[in-house]
């Protein structure tokens, strides 16, 4: 039995490629995260690493990617044993040009069995068509992986510039999501979300949740966290929880844990685009 989906919900994802919404935790809780995730920036900054992976030195981060509303739809859709593979910060400041490509999880992310990975989109603020939520093309995870050319462009959010061309006339879904809320989509889904011409900043958190079962093909071992069940295959170092903000233990972790992380991903770019290396 589905401990939160419907099987209408898990049809859904199956068929569609992604299901939104999803409720995590109420408006005033998501409010208190952000406040939390703001405050910490106007004291300590917010550079481009301290985005990826904050629940290693954040404990409301780590406590969001615990949720047990999160892990118990991830569960119904890959099973109870779950590692935290990734997370990253999306921020798109208002009435700005900032935009995400076309794109699907996997390019880079190296993952064997690919199609096992789940990313949850947890929304801090309103997520919605004036605000550039997400746009996914439905049933487009049944292609497979495609491959991504790289454009690069100065709005882009992606350093990569990685990029799908899509027919301007597929239809297209968005997921509008208000603060609290979550979507979940399959990795081969191809998504992007247009610029933000709200008066409010875009927040949301990518969480990447992949199987115990799962590995990464990179030859650099990376770090993951079990978040839920037992891990029998050790594909990955478990990484601690934080036990305190900004805790110098834990940014140790989480600077190890992005090491790594830019290491494999040196080796893992070249390859999805056919480089030798």
């Amino acid at each position: 039995m589905p401990r939160l989906l419907t099987a209408q919900q898990i049809e859904q994802y199956e068929q569609r490629g992604y299901l939104s919404p999803v409720s995590a935790f109420n408006e005033a809780q998501a409010q208190h995260y952000r406040k939390l995730l703001e405050d910490g920036e106007r004291l300590h900054g917010l550079a481009p690493d301290k985005r990826r992976k904050m629940y290693l030195y954040l404990k409301w981060a780590d406590e969001v990617v615990h949720d047990p509303r999160v892990l118990d739809a991830v569960e119904d859709l890959i099973g109870p044993d779950i590692l935290l593979y990734h997370l990253t910060l999306w921020i798109k400041e208002p009435h700005t040009d900032a935009f995400i490509s076309w794109h699907q999880d996997s390019t880079y992310f190296g993952l064997e069995p690919a199609d096992q990975h789940v990313t949850a989109w947890v929304a801090l603020s309103h997520s919605n068509h004036e605000s550039g939520c997400v746009q996914v093309l439905p049933g487009s995870h049944r292609r497979g992986q495609v491959r991504h050319d790289a454009v690069k462009h100065s709005a882009n959010i992606f350093p990569t510039g990685q990029t799908v061309a899509v027919d301007n006339e597929e239809p297209l879904d968005m997921m509008v999501l208000r603060p609290g809320e979550f979507s979940l989509h399959h990795t081969f889904a191809l998504h992007n979300s247009m610029p933000n011409r709200s008066a409010d900043r875009r927040i949301g958190l990518g969480i990447s949740y992949i199987p115990t079962a799962c590995r990464c093909v990179a030859k650099q071992r990376l770090t993951a966290t079990l978040v839920h069940g037992e891990d029998r295959f050790g594909h990955f170092d478990l990484d601690p929880r934080p036990g305190a903000d900004y805790d110098a233990k834990a940014l140790e972790v989480h600077a190890e844990a992005m090491r790594r992380w830019h290491a494999a991903r040196a080796e893992l770019i070249p390859k999805a685009h056919g480089e030798a290396g």
